[in-house]
């Protein structure tokens, strides 16, 4: 807290026991970020990034070495100090703390595109294939696909909304100036050195550098947040990019799940039909057999004498009759549209 001048409050944000969403701070001296497993602390001079050796933090570690070459060995307390030989010939070069920030935000932006690309590669397939035949094993794939896309579209909005944030208040870019504060405390602008840097036989060198980073900003209007503006923009459109991926992807598995509603609903139509039709063959066989339950009755008739064709021509007459009224009853059906063509 002393180190980089930062509230106790501000140190929760970096705890991964805590739900906190995506942020970018900025304080006195220092800029507290914590970007999905992206958690570190940037001062003018320094990197302070919590749990170096997680394998989604290494790719981070292993860009800021390169960018940033550090002046002395890396400790295991994730001290990453910004190498003095690479700013010293180059005034125009962004300010210590742009340069980390954009590895941070190239670095997240990066690892949620790959994420998004990884989750189309197994999800458009999932989906062609369940539109091709739907099964239970397709139908409990492309749930769980689609519980990872909301999950993951949370995440991408999340980082989104905290860069739209920044990028509406001006203020809050003008506090990630880090070198521009530092220069305007320096003994160059007429007062003391910050309070909360500790005695330094290199304090001086410190101060001066952060004045020639950041010596085209610091000549102008202090409010002036163009440089880290477009900085944010680019990432911004990047992140939004992903978004759109992702959105295009839900708006296909809501096609698709439209799509299987409809098959179903068809399924069910042909099975209505199916109910349908059987139900009016039975009820046809019922009338057919009423007739013979009638004929089968125990009750002597005189012309049941002699009269033996009479058998056939009832079988016969009562047949048709029941085939006549089962075309009628579909042919209603049909003129009314209960029935498909």
């Amino acid at each position: 807290m002393h180190r980089v001048n930062i509230h106790a409050r501000d140190l929760r944000i970096l705890d991964p026991l805590l739900s906190y969403p995506s942020t970018i701070l900025g304080r006195d001296g220092a800029i507290v970020l914590n970007l999905e497993h992206i958690k570190a602390i940037i001062t003018s001079e320094e990197v302070l990034l919590r749990d170096p050796s997680d394998e989604n933090v290494v790719p981070v570690v292993q860009e800021l070495q390169r960018r940033l070459p550090p002046v002395n060995a890396i400790r295991e307390g994730q001290d990453y100090t910004g190498g003095q030989n690479d700013i010293e010939g180059d005034e125009d070069e962004s300010p210590f703390e742009f340069r980390a920030l954009e590895v941070a935000l190239e670095s997240i932006c990066s690892f949620l595109a790959a994420r998004t690309l990884e989750l189309e590669t197994a999800a458009y397939p999932a989906l062609d294939e369940l539109t091709s035949q739907i099964s239970s094993r397709n139908l409990d794939r492309v749930r769980k696909l689609k519980s990872a896309m909301t999950r993951l579209t949370a995440r991408v909005q999340k980082v989104r909304d905290e860069l739209e944030q920044l990028l509406d208040d001006d203020d809050d870019m003008a506090d990630l100036y880090l070198s521009r504060k530092l220069a305007g405390t320096s003994p160059v602008s007429g007062s003391g050195a910050a309070n909360w840097y500790p005695a330094s036989p290199t304090i001086g060198s410190k101060i001066s550098k952060a004045s020639r980073a950041s010596i085209a900003t610091v000549r102008g209007d202090e409010n002036d947040v163009e440089e880290l503006e477009m900085l944010l923009e680019a990432y911004f459109m990047q992140i939004d990019g992903t978004l759109n991926k992702l959105t295009t992807l839900r708006e296909y598995i809501d096609d698709t799940e439209d799509y299987i509603n409809i098959q179903l609903d068809n399924h069910r139509n042909q099975l209505i039909q199916l109910e349908l039709f059987l139900s009016s063959g039975t009820v046809c066989l019922s009338i057919y057999a009423l007739v013979t339950s009638i004929f089968g009755m125990n009750i002597p008739y005189s012309w049941m004498s002699n009269h033996g064709y009479l058998f056939k021509w009832v079988v016969i007459v009562s047949g048709t009759c029941c085939a006549i009224l089962f075309v009628l009853i579909m042919s209603y059906a049909r003129v009314k549209g209960l029935v498909g063509s």
